[in-house]
C-alpha cells in the first residue's frame, strides 16, 4: 500500500487475538466495526508486544474497510 493521501487512520482497542500476528480490532467510533489487522513496519520489526485491550491506531484502505494494518500502539 504506497503512502497517500487515501489511506484512512482510525483508532481502536484490541479485542482478539488470532494466529500469525492478525488481531480483530474494536473500532472506537459511534458504529463499533472490528477490522481484522495486522501488524506493519516497525511494530513487526521490533517485535512490538501487543495484547487484548491495548489501544492501537490502524491504518485502513479506502477499498476493504475490513482489513487494516497495526501502525502503532498507545
Amino acid at each position: 500500500m504506497a503512502k497517500n493521501s487515501d489511506i484512512l487512520e482510525m483508532e481502536g482497542e484490541i479485542v482478539d487475538i488470532l494466529p500469525n500476528q492478525m488481531f480483530k480490532v474494536k473500532l472506537s467510533t459511534a458504529s463499533e466495526h472490528v477490522v481484522l489487522c495486522y501488524t506493519g513496519g516497525k511494530m513487526r520489526q521490533f517485535k512490538i508486544r501487543l495484547v487484548k485491550g491495548d489501544q492501537v491506531k490502524i491504518e485502513m484502505s479506502p477499498y476493504d474497510l475490513t482489513k487494516g494494518r497495526i501502525v502503532f500502539r498507545k
